[in-house]
């Protein structure tokens, strides 16, 4: 199904076209001016000087030509100096939504060319919980992989955990301290145990004490140090442990990310790119795409055009050591042989912009990705508190996600309970899902890249720009639909809506014919925020239609069954939205 502004462009541009003028000057947009129009033109505007004619007059020509074509889908008025107002018309309004709601797809249109994606998002690190920093990456990158599956991508997505560095050797380190009697640490050992002898929890406590350790103790630092390379050089009872924690783990990570309604196709790590990197570094060095620097092995990545110094990328420390950079293009080198993707997306914080450039050219220079393949770096800013530094508990530690999330759940709850309208049963699976939408919608709608802050009164408010408003909107449709229905009233049926006879019924109407090109947009951007701001407009003057407007109580049949099969579609289009987006909406709140 075409997109309404492609149906416009397409008769703007006869008209332009039987006027004598080219027709890609018909070009139609959204009006900046909806006081005196829907969408506009400025063809004429653009005209003037290649016909060497007034703008206001090629205009004129352009209307003239329009009203001798018996068909079209909106009346257009000329204000100098040459701009073109136009209005649809309402029944060419209703005949396009009749056809949206008939299309499963809502008028969402697929990619002519499907592209495979690698979206990378998440990256945790083992043996450490999920908090509040890991909320844009695991949120922004949920919903690009649904966006882009809607509208036909294949995408994988690969949390990409942090298993194989220095962290590693800490936890060991610590572990051996304290339990020296645990198979992992003795040389002769045969087996190891088949369930961990330890739990989550004691993870979480050891990794933060052997780092805080390490910084002040350089021996216990040199002893890690030790650690992490004999577990990368293999020694058994430290792959076994190193397996054991990582089972652990994404065990429990795949908790906490079920909890965000965030799930992952590939649970990869960046462990699984080191057989790649010996290789990927003789190849380097051989095709002297590498040299030496001061006893380190780099890549030179600077371009003629940069307007600020790129520095080489760095492939091995001075001593040998990996990097992030090392593993990170090892990781590309893996991805490309396994899945042979189209485009690689990285959402990763937009402090490490200056990494990706690196790691980007490092890859094209030495031909592990071609130019037939994208490299994306989605940067997102950070999350902070009201007072404007990175959001932290009220003791000023970094807040574990699940306890923002009890937070925010509680605090639903209480408001959720004083609605008569959710059962007490029910109450708690309630606010789970609204404070899922509070938190995942004050996320995204801010732009990715910018900061923002999480205002936690303000994200849980059911009025405003916010989650809780958006799903009460749907319910409060459900609503009207479910008493439709069981008074008896004609169903919602697609073929009934009729042309809008007033302002506020066209507006809603209109919104719901930009879904697809809203979509198309967001995907072409990679921009969450749109669909947020999309669905907001479309709430708003969804709640004005119902305040303005006698729904069931209208005495006309066939204009009640219309408002009903209206309200169906709009019901519709909000709930794929917030799937994208995604979360749910309960059916009562």
């Amino acid at each position: 199904m075409n997109k309404l502004t492609d149906i416009l462009d397409e008769a703007m541009g006869d008209a332009f076209e039987r006027a004598g003028y080219d027709r890609t000057l018909g070009h139609v947009m959204v009006s900046d001016r909806p006081d005196l129009g829907e969408y506009q033109c400025n063809g004429a505007l653009a005209a003037a000087k290649t016909y060497h004619k007034a703008p206001f007059l090629i205009a004129e020509d352009v209307v003239a030509a329009l009203t001798d074509c018996a068909e079209r889908p909106f009346t257009a008025e000329v204000v100098k100096p040459g701009f073109l107002n136009l209005r649809v018309a309402p029944a060419f309004l209703a005949d396009y939504l009749k056809e949206m709601a008939a299309d499963p797809d809502l008028a969402i249109q697929k990619v002519e060319k499907p592209k495979k994606i690698v979206l990378d998002y998440g990256g945790p690190n083992v043996a450490k919980p999920l908090h509040v920093g890991h909320l844009r990456s695991a949120v922004i990158g949920e919903c690009l992989k649904r966006l882009c599956r809607a509208v036909g991508d294949e995408v994988l997505a690969d949390v990409h955990l942090g298993d194989w560095g220095l962290q590693m050797g800490l936890i060991i380190t610590e572990m051996r301290r304290r339990h020296p009697e645990f198979p992992y640490f003795s040389e002769g050992a045969a087996e190891y145990p088949e369930e961990a002898p330890f739990t989550i929890s004691d993870l979480e406590e050891i990794y933060p004490f052997a780092s805080a350790k390490s910084k002040e103790d350089d021996s216990y630092r040199e002893e890690a140090l030790e650690a992490t390379h004999e577990l990368q050089e293999g020694r058994p009872g430290y792959r076994a442990l190193w397996k054991t924690i990582l089972d652990l783990s994404v065990a429990d990570l795949k908790r906490n990310y079920a909890r965000l309604n965030v799930s992952f196709d590939l649970w990869k790590s960046e462990s699984d790119a080191q057989p790649y990197i010996p290789a990927m570094i003789e190849d380097l060095k051989t095709r002297g795409i590498a040299h030496y620097d001061q006893g380190a092995l780099v890549v030179d990545v600077e371009e003629p055009t940069d307007r600020r110094k790129v520095p080489p990328c760095i492939v091995l420390k001075s001593d040998g050591a990996s990097l992030y950079s090392t593993t990170d293009i090892a990781t590309i080198v893996e991805r490309m042989k396994l899945f042979h993707p189209d485009e690689i997306i990285y959402v990763v914080d937009k402090r490490q912009s200056m990494h990706f450039v690196q790691v980007f050219r490092t890859v094209r220079k030495a031909g592990i990705v071609g130019e037939d393949t994208q490299l994306v770096h989605v940067g997102f800013g950070t999350m902070n508190g009201k007072d404007g530094k990175p959001f932290k508990t009220r003791e000023g530690g970094v807040m574990r996600l699940s306890s923002l999330l009890d937070e925010i759940e509680e605090k639903m709850k209480e408001k959720i309970k004083e609605n008569r309208n959710v059962r007490t049963e029910d109450a708690d699976r309630t606010a789970e899902q609204v404070a899922l939408a509070a938190v995942k919608y004050g996320d995204l709608s801010n732009q990715a890249s910018k900061d923002y802050v999480f205002d936690v009164d303000k994200f849980t408010s059911f009025e405003g720009n916010t989650g809780p408003y958006i799903l009460y909107t749907i319910v409060r449709i459900k609503s009207i639909l479910e008493k439709a229905e069981k008074e008896g009233m004609q169903p919602a049926d697609d073929s009934l809506i009729l042309p809008p006879d007033d302002k506020v019924t066209k507006a809603l109407m209109l919104d719901l014919t930009d879904f697809g090109a809203m979509i198309r947009e967001a995907y072409e951007e990679l921009a969450p925020h749109r669909i947020c701001s999309y669905i907001y407009q479309l709430s708003n003057d969804f709640n004005r239609f119902y305040h303005e407007t006698k729904i069931l109580a209208e005495p006309d049949d066939a204009k009640r069954a219309s408002y009903i099969a209206l309200l169906d579609v709009t019901k519709r289009v909000l709930e794929r939205s917030i799937r994208i987006l995604g979360f749910e909406a309960p059916d009562h709140m």
